[in-house]
């Protein structure tokens, strides 16, 4: 900032010793140490604002970066909801094609009634708790015989 030297800086010190005289320079030392002090004080202020002005810029500006990112996240999860809707609409119409077809035909007997029409009306189909024609009722099976009672059958 200042080129001075050390020559300069004694040249300096001898000329204030003799124009202020050595009563007075230790004062005038203080007080010159004093302002240099205040200023230093307020340039670490000034500098301690601007880098917190820069912070708070850096700050804005990964926070705009971060909402960007976070727009983009949001509408890929939309377009990926968008394409997991239309599958499923299209999943939804060929289930849908698929019931037509399995529709009652034209004669009004679904493969079961017509089954059933042929073995005869009279004839009961077997059902499992009224729960349809395909499942037939299961016979109870015996039950294991308890230890003791199998010892009193194989004795006697």
């Amino acid at each position: 900032m200042f080129d001075i030297t050390s020559s300069k800086l004694l040249i300096l010190g001898i000329v204030a010793l003799l124009v202020i005289g050595p009563k007075d320079l230790p004062a005038l030392l203080r007080t010159i140490g004093k302002y240099v002090g205040i200023i230093k004080r307020q340039a670490a202020e000034f500098r301690a604002q601007f880098e917190e002005a820069m912070r708070e810029s850096e700050l804005q500006q990964l926070k705009k970066e971060v909402e960007g990112m976070g727009q983009e996240a949001e509408q890929a999860m939309r377009s990926a909801e968008q394409a997991a809707e239309k599958e499923l609409s299209q999943a939804g119409q060929s289930v849908d094609a698929a019931m037509a077809v399995d529709q009652v035909p034209p004669g009004g007997k679904t493969g079961a009634d017509a089954a059933q029409a042929e073995v005869g009306a009279d004839t009961p189909s077997p059902r499992l708790n009224g729960a349809g024609p395909e499942l037939a009722e299961a016979a109870p099976e015996p039950r294991p015989a308890a230890a003791g009672e199998a010892g009193a059958k194989s004795g006697a």
